[in-house]
């Protein structure tokens, strides 16, 4: 479900805006995690995997299309490099805790902690996330098929965005020295 599933939101979030999809789609994991919790037998539990499937295909790509639609081109593999830093650390320090509870609690608290976590973090992003998907006006474009390249000056959405972030907060290295 989510190796396929991703397919489809990805393109979806090109669509619809990135920040809803993220927030349904880890409310959506947090219930299949706690339907996975709180169930005893194999197709309930089967519905859950399925279901967290679904949340979690939701969330990886439109997250990874967040990054690229605030990061510059010239920066953008690194951004890309320091989200999947933090992501798969999350992944090691997540597993960390949920052992310590599980150990405290048993492995029934343990999960239920990962969906409430889980929970929460969409809560967070309805909350604190701004879509970072620009809406353009819609142009005629090419015919179907045509393989043109765009006018100049006609980048896509992502680039607009990238380029107006840039230059609200210039790297360092970019700026300019201070006059004498």
């Amino acid at each position: 479900m989510w190796g396929v599933g991703q397919l489809v939101t990805g393109a979806l979030s090109d669509r619809v805006g990135r920040k809803w999809l993220i927030a349904v789609g880890m409310w959506t994991q947090a219930l299949a995690i706690g339907l996975i919790a709180a169930v005893g037998s194999f197709w309930p539990w089967a519905a859950g995997a399925l279901l967290l499937g679904a949340g979690t295909a939701m969330v990886y790509p439109t997250l990874l299309a967040a990054v690229g639609d605030v990061a510059h081109p010239s920066w953008r593999a690194s951004s890309v490099g320091v989200y999947r830093l933090w992501r798969d650390g999350g992944f090691a320090v997540g597993a960390l805790l949920a052992g310590v509870v599980a150990d405290l609690a048993g492995l029934a608290a343990a999960i239920w902690a990962v969906a409430a976590l889980t929970a929460i973090s969409g809560v967070v992003v309805a909350v604190r996330m701004y879509e970072t998907r620009r809406r353009t006006p819609s142009r005629p474009g090419p015919p179907a098929g045509d393989t043109a390249p765009p006018p100049p000056g006609t980048a896509g959405p992502r680039l607009h965005q990238a380029d107006r972030l840039a230059a609200q907060h210039p790297p360092a290295s970019r700026t300019a020295p201070p006059q004498p």
